[in-house]
């Protein structure tokens, strides 16, 4: 390792005020190697304390606590619509980016036929959301096919050839997950406005990763969680709506509040523990104030880059071709790297491997399949660091190598014995 740092310098790390590593703001197993920030976030202790501090005042005195919840609430997205740059009247906090697409999908009018359009790197939970609506309509779901190389305006045009006459929701990934990349949504969501056709724009990853993520985005619906990259306690997520569709979008429950318009009508939700969005204010500050999202940001970025590097150089030396991938619109903190043959084809073998890497080899890793190929999902956040990375090149990516090997060889004999 200590020869590809010569060639790859990389990043320092970040450090707290006091001289300390950013993860002791955490409290996350030192033992683990946490390289998956993209799946669940984590969250930084001031944050537990404060929401465990809310915890406790709702438990003390309940009755005085849910008559002030609304106006909790209220404010709590007041800050978070100033963090991503949005209007707190268009902006409402539901429980994650899949329950914000859940309230969409339940509030559009009924369109016989119709068709939804999505892309082949949607997000599983949100197209079989898109695949239930169109049961309801008695619809079709179409699938835009975007080739992970293509480049904003390839995936653009690939997008916007498949909009049609019976096209009545277009929904896109802002950052897709199972393949890390970026798609041209500002394009795509104008394209289909001037047809009159309704956007969802899923933006799970991006609070956190991309600074002003609505700017010059005209589209009906957005959603984003606060609890992956923007490390709010988990059940944290946004929903953004514009324009006169959002007069039809209620919560998934039934409250108190439904006489309200938009977005007040999600402050009230009954008796739930709605501590998560109380707390994420401060979460997002701790970040400003620690080492500020724009140094945050680019600290990813470097450290992404050097991570993917290493890794597929690691992969590339023991298996003899490259591993690196041509991502048409990387991200800045999340990165594909291709894994050998015969480890990963579809979800239920990246299930399966990364519950095998935790066990077996004490790291929290992302797998992913996209078109028959498996990649590992690099994540980086402030408290990852080049060693996390070094570690995963020295040690476990001979391990994956050998598993494939032997996979290879298990399947080699299944398929000899089908000849036979």
């Amino acid at each position: 390792m200590a020869g590809i740092q010569r060639e790859r310098t990389a990043p320092r790390p970040l450090l707290l005020p006091d001289g300390r590593a950013a993860a002791a703001a955490w409290s996350l197993d030192p033992t683990v190697r946490h390289l998956n920030h993209g799946s669940y976030g984590a969250v930084p202790v001031v944050a537990q304390r404060d929401q465990n501090r809310l915890r406790a005042q709702m438990e003390r005195s309940p009755v005085s606590w849910f008559v002030s919840v609304p106006r909790r609430v209220a404010a709590a997205r007041a800050e978070i619509a100033e963090f991503l740059g949005v209007a707190p009247g268009d902006l409402a906090l539901v429980p994650n980016a899949s329950g914000g697409a859940s309230a969409v999908y339940g509030s559009l009018r009924m369109r016989p036929g119709g068709e939804i359009l999505v892309t082949d790197h949607g997000y599983g939970a949100v197209t079989m959301g898109a695949e239930r609506l169109a049961r309801r309509w008695a619809g079709t779901v179409r699938v835009a096919r975007v080739p992970l190389d293509a480049d904003a305006d390839r995936a653009a045009d690939a997008v916007i050839a498949e909009l049609g006459e019976r096209t009545c929701l277009v929904v896109l990934d802002h950052i897709t997950s199972p393949t890390a990349r970026l798609l041209p949504v500002a394009r795509i969501s104008a394209a289909a406005r001037r047809l009159g056709v309704p956007v969802l724009v899923d933006g799970a990853h991006v609070p956190g990763l991309i600074d002003d993520p609505l700017a010059d985005l005209d589209c009906d619906f957005w959603v984003g969680n606060l609890h992956k990259f923007g490390c709010a306690p988990r059940g944290t997520s946004t929903l953004v709506a514009r324009g006169p569709l959002r007069d039809d979008l209620y919560p998934l429950i039934d409250s108190w509040g439904a006489a309200e318009p938009f977005p007040d009508r999600f402050d009230t939700q009954g008796t739930l523990d709605v501590t998560s969005y109380l707390a994420a204010p401060t979460a997002l500050r701790f970040v400003e104030r620690t080492w500020g999202w724009e140094t945050a940001r680019g600290y990813m970025r470097e450290l992404a880059d050097y991570a993917e590097r290493i890794v597929a150089d690691a992969f590339a030396e023991l298996t003899g071709f490259s591993c690196a991938v041509d991502v048409g619109m990387p991200v800045n903190a999340l990165r594909l790297v291709r894994l050998p043959d015969g480890l990963v084809t579809a979800d239920a073998d990246a299930g399966a491997l990364r519950d095998r890497v935790a066990e077996e080899l004490g790291v929290a890793a992302a797998f992913t399949a996209f078109e028959g190929v498996g990649y590992l999902r690099l994540s980086t956040h402030v408290y990852t660091t080049a060693a996390d990375f070094e570690y995963f090149a020295e040690r476990c990516v001979p391990v994956l190598g050998s598993w494939a090997r032997t996979r290879r060889a298990e399947l080699d004999q299944l398929d000899q014995g089908g000849r036979r």
